[in-house]
């Protein structure tokens, strides 16, 4: 089925044309590229306020697909999982990666070419290199503690 039929309430390029705060729900949804390193746990030095990105996934991480397996009643599993709106993006912005769609739009940056709403091909963000696919460890198998051991190096 087409991106079109599938999310047929999506208005063209809205993107680019709306500030957050006016999208739908089913556009502020799409914003998502399906990375997934939003679902990654992450150490915040609590002196400097730096994040580090950990590759330990949320239980809930598809590593296949670096979507939520149970999107919809998320906060059943994990009560403390941030919800993203327009209004708390601005100060939560600093713990999404810096390729996150919401966070570069609402730092007025235009989303990359390998995101699918400008590429056309949802598997782009894979094939790119950007996504977590098949690199994540289990929460549930990694002591919080060993957590360091797990850290990216570099931009994320």
């Amino acid at each position: 089925m087409s991106e079109a039929r599938r999310l047929p309430t999506l208005r063209p390029r809205f993107w680019e044309k709306l500030p957050l705060e006016k999208l739908t729900q089913p556009e502020w949804e799409a914003l998502c590229d399906g990375c997934g390193k939003c679902c990654l746990n992450k150490l915040e030095d609590a002196d400097t306020g730096e994040v580090a990105f950990t590759r330990v996934a949320c239980r809930l991480l598809d590593d296949d697909t670096c979507r939520c397996a149970h999107y919809e009643n998320r906060h059943q599993f994990v009560p403390d999982c941030v919800t993203l709106t327009s209004e708390n993006i601005q100060t939560n912005a600093y713990w999404m990666p810096s390729t996150c769609a919401y966070r570069l739009l609402a730092e007025g940056k235009p989303l990359p070419s390998w995101h699918y709403l400008v590429s056309g091909d949802r598997n782009m963000v894979h094939t790119a290199g950007i996504s977590v696919r098949h690199i994540t460890v289990s929460e549930f198998d990694t002591p919080e503690e060993d957590w360091e051991d797990y850290l990216f190096e570099g931009e994320f």
